[in-house]
């Protein structure tokens, strides 16, 4: 009885062992596959940042906000605090059915799916769901209504490189007439895991680069991508570079 008593208690040691390292792994890869959808939403956006055909403009085609969402209307946006840190971009082009999924009808889309006009204005920014609390990418397009895009991503947070700067800095630091001037954007998010894994005290390093101490049992990780803002003005040809 004894003996039997030790392989069952080995058994369950070794089964709660190998379902504890499978739930790590299947919250790491939910991780990595949320960070990619992000950054290939936000990037590819921002790549498409003030495209107009030739002659014509936008007007405000990229502007940034530090620790907040951008507000206001599209030609003279502003920014507004977030509880969550993350960072907001707007990001406004021409509209154009090659650039976009087109709908049904084969209108040129927003962020959302949604037919957009003359132009596409998206405003990205990361929150706390206010139904299941949990944090999302949320994107405003078409109407302001925001929608969560992407499930898990708790931060984003991006730096911009100015024509010729030797440095990205954050949206703060821009002046609002060196906008058309950003020619790349570094983009980070930071995703949250389930809470798989019991304790706290989990380790990760955060998208300023600091190492980090979690206060609850969710695994963090940040990832990063640097994209080019290819409708940039430069400051030596003055046009799109």
């Amino acid at each position: 009885m004894a003996l039997g008593i030790l392989v069952v208690v080995a058994a369950l040691t070794l089964y709660r062992g190998q379902r504890a390292s499978h739930d790590r792994a299947a919250d790491i890869l939910r991780m990595h596959e949320a960070a990619a959808a992000a950054l290939d939403l936000v990037g590819q956006q921002l790549q498409m940042a003030a495209f107009a055909p030739p002659g014509s403009a936008v007007g405000v085609g990229l502007f940034g906000c530090s620790q907040g969402r951008v507000v206001g209307s599209d030609d003279a946006p502003a920014c507004e605090s977030l509880a969550s840190h993350s960072d907001g971009v707007l990001i406004r082009y021409a509209a154009d059915v090659v650039a976009t999924w087109p709908s049904s009808s084969g209108a040129p889309t927003d962020c959302q799916g949604q037919a957009a006009g003359a132009y596409v204005v998206d405003r990205f920014y990361a929150k706390a769901s206010a139904s299941t609390g949990e944090p999302e990418l949320y994107c405003e397009g078409v109407g302001r209504q925001a929608l969560p895009m992407v499930e898990g991503i708790e931060r984003l947070r991006l730096a911009y490189w100015l024509d010729n700067a030797e440095t990205a800095v954050n949206a703060a630091s821009v002046p609002r007439e060196r906008w058309t001037s950003v020619v790349a954007a570094e983009i980070c998010v930071r995703v949250r895991g389930d809470p798989v894994t019991a304790g706290k005290g989990r380790s990760y390093v955060d998208c300023d680069g600091s190492l980090v101490v979690s206060t609850d049992s969710r695994a963090r990780q940040a990832f990063w991508r640097r994209v080019a803002i290819r409708n940039a003005v430069t400051v030596d040809s003055g046009r799109p570079s």
